[in-house]
């Protein structure tokens, strides 16, 4: 599934903001297979995925992880450093090999403090994915779960 048009960074960020983001930005290449964080992990950074595929996954006892979602080219990947109590929700694993800008979380929230408007505009950005992402999960939810015909056609 890939990202609206307006939740990739060059979109969802005035010019000023992004620009000023890209200067904490370090390149990365991430191996295929290469785990980035695990479920309950301490959230410190976040990428901003330039090429190649990542698997979030969930912990399933007694059985391999879940895959929840895959993302891909400009999308965001992790957003639990923004929000208490900064653990990951999910894993992370690289599907193939990846290129990303590679963000570290306390760098870019001691910028978020000092700018009021960086700010509002990095958790605007930042809560617009997570409300697609969960908007997203429920309506495949809904397709695994509800009986043909059962749901709302609101």
């Amino acid at each position: 599934m890939s990202a609206p048009p307006s939740h990739s960074m060059p979109r969802a960020l005035p010019p000023e903001h992004r620009q000023r983001l890209m200067r904490f930005a370090a390149e990365v290449s991430i191996p295929q297979g290469a785990r980035l964080f695990e479920e309950g992990g301490h959230a410190d950074r976040f990428w901003i995925i330039r090429t190649g595929s990542i698997a979030l996954d969930m912990h399933v006892p007694g059985r391999k992880a879940a895959v929840i979602e895959t993302l891909g080219h400009n999308q965001l990947l992790g957003w639990s450093w923004l929000f208490t109590p900064h653990s990951w929700h999910l894993g992370a694993e690289a599907l193939t090999p990846v290129r990303a800008y590679e963000f570290d979380a306390a760098t870019v929230l001691a910028a978020c403090r000092d700018d009021p408007e960086l700010n509002v505009t990095v958790t605007r950005w930042v809560g617009d994915i997570v409300a697609h992402r969960l908007r997203s999960a429920r309506t495949r939810l809904l397709d695994l779960y509800a009986p043909y015909g059962s749901g709302s056609t609101r």
